[in-house]
């Protein structure tokens, strides 16, 4: 696995930020910042610690596909880890295999500062070396994307 990082600074109170990432109080200010991922990029679960989340879309042959996750930690305004253990493949989740072994126990994490009126955001996460060009093209775009949403 390689170890990734991405910052963006903004300005927003950081409930606001964190609200606007997780899309806690409106699930489409989430979909909007990773529609860069996938245009139908969503979630199905809860950010709550412990529980299973599945981070899906649909492909271009209509499937539905994304990530099996667990909430590792969530302290709001502060800090989610979130741990993918699995892949959802047309509507399946499959949590074992040689797919599944590539990402098994991966984290993506976010981190929430606040100074001031300006929220730090740093992602880190976890990924397969085949998709380090694909998360250094889009987690930045889809990071100025969460910015410009908590700034309007």
């Amino acid at each position: 696995m390689e170890k990734l990082q991405y910052k963006v600074n903004i300005n927003a109170p950081v409930a606001k930020v964190y609200d606007f990432m997780l899309g806690i109080n409106n699930k489409s200010t989430y979909e909007q910042w990773t529609s860069f991922f996938n245009p139908t990029s969503t979630y199905e679960g809860s950010w709550e610690k412990g529980n299973k989340i599945l981070f899906i879309g649909v492909d271009e042959k209509g499937e539905k596909g994304g990530m099996v996750s667990r909430i590792i930690e969530n302290i709001p305004n502060q800090f989610v880890s979130i741990q993918h253990y699995g892949l959802v493949k047309a509507d399946k989740e499959i949590t074992e295999g040689p797919d599944v072994e590539k990402w098994a126990n991966g984290f993506e994490n976010y981190t929430f500062e606040a100074t001031n009126q300006i929220t730090n955001v740093t992602v880190d996460l976890d990924t397969t070396a085949d998709f380090v060009v694909y998360m250094n093209q889009n987690y930045p775009i889809a990071l100025n994307k969460l910015k410009e949403i908590c700034e309007k």
